[in-house]
């Protein structure tokens, strides 16, 4: 296997120093990461296709692009892969073309040759996807005999419209899947978050899908509100993103973060990244700088294959909250992830609406909030 990373910027291509073994020419996949007005520019397709003729080319939008060791905004960044033996091949639905989430998700696992197929990674439209919705649904459709990772586009933190295309140009409602192939390909994950609960457990009492309206039977808002003081309230939906909620659904012992994606004062109501269904079981939550980092870090142990093995390639996706809590230290988490994994394995990612992804324990993949995911990549030779 080898690997790229690269800069667009001024229509003109920068490669990596450090990192830039791939050849352009024969470059199996190409993920790209930039924000929204980059990508919505006018032949930006066109631009990468020339690039990399033979790939196939994935780009989502961003509230964040992560080249290495660097964490930017407002540019476009790209990672270009090429195995010597593992075949990719790629999908794409709109969720305008389906009546749910759930319904578009099954139909793009079954556009992918299910024969061999050992992973799928996922970038997913993140304002009109219910990410729930979607995770159950590749999970059902792929039959869990698939590791499936990946991450819900980003808008900055103005959560207004998403962009995600596959050999075309970008587009909002797109979900596209890229499927790994074969014995050779490895791929590892690992997904943590850092944050911690505080104030007292509450049961949800009145929801529909990803909206919440009501905890043990008060008006969810006017709770939340009151636990984030009027300063954070008034200050609400973009508070929201340093305080979620802790849920364990119902049926379930290992809790899920949640984020609100929006506000609506009319009914009261708060409307999250993901379902919160009746019966769940919510808390609070909070986190510090020294906790993000430590996670972030301990997502990396997860990714690895061994000590001696280092990855051919990682992608990180780590939540838009993250970001905002860290501020001006935010490389210091992509940093932290670095020193678990190896400086000499390439890095790219974004920060996201939503992040895709098993628990460190294994199993199916869940929808997740306020965490660092990273998969890693091994060829076996």
């Amino acid at each position: 296997m080898t690997s790229a990373i690269f800069q667009f910027s001024n229509n003109e291509w920068s490669k990596h120093a450090n990192y830039g073994n791939s050849n352009c020419a024969t470059a199996q996949v190409v993920l790209c990461f930039a924000s929204k007005k980059i990508l919505s520019s006018t032949g930006i397709y066109q631009s990468v296709k020339e690039q990399f003729p033979q790939a196939q080319i994935a780009m989502c939008s961003t509230a964040g692009e992560i080249l290495h060791d660097q964490v930017q905004d407002d540019s476009f960044v790209a990672a270009a892969l090429q195995f010597d033996n593992v075949s990719v091949q790629s999908a794409v639905v709109n969720i305008a073309d389906f009546e749910n989430s759930y319904s578009a998700a099954t139909a793009l696992v079954k556009k992918l040759p299910q024969e061999d197929l050992t992973y799928i990674l996922v970038l997913s439209d993140g304002s009109m996807v219910n990410g729930s919705e979607l995770v159950k649904g590749l999970n059902d459709a792929a039959e869990n005999k698939s590791l499936i990772t990946g991450g819900l586009a980003g808008d900055g933190i103005h959560f207004s419209s998403t962009l995600v295309g596959l050999n075309d140009e970008p587009a909002e409602g797109n979900i596209v899947a890229l499927g790994f192939y074969g014995s050779n390909i490895i791929v590892k994950h690992g997904s943590d978050g850092g944050w911690q609960t505080f104030g007292l457990e509450k049961q949800v009492t009145k929801s529909i899908g990803n909206k919440l309206f009501e905890m043990d039977e008060k008006n969810a808002l006017d709770i939340y509100k009151k636990y984030l003081g009027p300063l954070e309230a008034a200050k609400l939906p973009g508070s929201a993103l340093l305080f979620p909620l802790s849920v364990t659904m119902p049926g379930k012992t290992q809790p899920v973060v949640r984020t609100i994606l929006a506000i609506d004062h009319d009914e009261n109501s708060m409307t999250f990244a993901g379902d919160i269904p009746e019966g769940s079981q919510v808390k609070f939550m909070k986190a510090n700088f020294d906790m993000i980092t430590s996670a972030a870090s301990n997502a990396a142990q997860n990714s690895s294959q061994n000590e001696n093995i280092k990855p051919g390639f990682s992608l990180l996706i780590s939540c838009v909250g993250r970001k905002i809590i860290l501020g001006l230290r935010v490389e210091e988490e992509v940093e932290a992830v670095l020193e678990s994994i190896g400086d000499q394995t390439p890095v790219t990612g974004f920060y996201s609406y939503g992040e895709i992804s098993p628990f460190n324990g294994g199993g199916h993949s869940c929808l997740h909030n306020q965490t660092m995911t990273i998969t890693s990549f091994y060829e076996l030779p």
